[in-house]
């Protein structure tokens, strides 16, 4: 690949932020509303729109059908972009976090990650993946063994680099029940935990962002959400391993099939590679980065973070927005369509 088809023309980080910050719009009407199905309908259709009037000539490296079951908009190989800017692989996760927004609880993000064309690895068809997350200061002493290692040990090393004790240490991990023994031997080793219902892209983001109340993310989570989070971390300088985390036979077989070795730890250099990576995230319920889309009649204001990793920046962005009489119609008639 040469070096104008790696860098992007521009910088079209504002441009995704104004992706995700529609999505947000659209999918916060859903809060607390019990509708799954229609709140993630609504959100792919929004994301695929507005994806579209963005210079770019995108294509989805990881979609939607993994993490639905079902075939969407957003499914893997499709095109977005309005095909006039430059070639680009994108990941996007319209909602993570679905049954917290229908249920109205806290930690619902919309997300989207954008690299040249070439440099995200797909990993399809796997659907999960083992990770774990560290911001900039532990990066350095992130290494391969962390992820055979008991948790204890991989915890002591980040307590040592970060000059704290392991009982000071707050680790976000999912609540399932695959984790039911890495969860004792995190409370077993003295840290703190922290059991997320879900948003493992915002669990992976709240631990490679410096100065939250996270150390590290462990566990299995999702895959798509694994290369968003790489976005992130790459922009942010921190460090990740993830290895395939197969949870069926069906799953087992076809990434056997597809010629990939379940064994590999991945860096996240690994799932992005280069430095022209862009990651924008908005809130759509309230969460420990990002506060949560706020409706008055037809203002509405958003709070998102766009990352782009070749200047290592971070910019934390709150919008307001007046939408039209016709802006307005247009989304009540879209609502009560989705209710039939």
């Amino acid at each position: 690949m040469s070096e104008e088809q790696e860098q992007p023309s521009r910088n079209i980080g504002l441009d995704l932020v104004r992706v995700t910050e529609i999505t947000a719009i659209r999918a916060g009407r859903w809060s607390g509303s019990g509708r799954r199905a229609q709140a993630h309908d609504q959100a792919t259709m929004a994301m695929l729109e507005a994806l579209n009037e963005v210079d770019i000539d995108g294509k989805i490296v990881i979609g939607e059908e993994g993490r639905l079951g079902s075939g969407s908009p957003l499914d893997t190989g499709k095109r977005v972009g309005n095909g006039r800017g430059t070639a680009v692989d994108v990941v996007v996760d319209p909602i993570d976090g679905t049954d917290l927004l229908t249920k109205g609880h806290p930690g619902a993000l919309s997300l989207v990650g954008v690299a040249p064309r070439g440099t995200m690895h797909s990993l399809a068809p796997a659907v999960y993946m083992e990770k774990i997350v560290v911001d900039t200061e532990v990066a350095h002493a992130l290494v391969p063994q962390c992820m055979d290692a008991p948790a204890a040990w991989t915890l002591a090393l980040v307590a040592r680099v970060k000059k704290k004790s392991v009982r000071d240490l707050t680790v976000v991990v999912l609540e399932r029940p695959r984790h039911m023994d890495l969860v004792e031997e995190i409370r077993a080793s003295g840290a703190r935990i922290l059991l997320r219902r879900e948003g493992d892209a915002e669990g992976a983001l709240e631990a490679a962002t410096p100065d939250t109340n996270v150390d590290i993310l462990m566990g299995v989570g999702g895959v798509a959400e694994g290369v968003i989070a790489a976005c992130a971390v790459k922009a942010m300088n921190g460090a990740m391993l993830a290895r395939l985390a197969p949870q069926s036979e069906e799953e087992l077989k076809a990434v056997q099939e597809a010629g990939m070795d379940p064994s590999r730890i991945y860096t996240a250099s690994d799932l992005v590679s280069g430095n022209q990576i862009f990651f924008a995230a908005t809130g759509i319920t309230d969460s420990s980065l990002l506060r949560c889309v706020k409706y008055k009649g037809r203002l509405v204001e958003t709070h998102s973070l766009l990352l782009r990793s070749e200047t290592r920046t971070r910019r934390f962005i709150r919008m307001e927005y007046t939408l039209s009489e016709e802006e307005e119609e247009e989304e009540l008639r879209d609502w009560r369509a989705s209710l039939e």
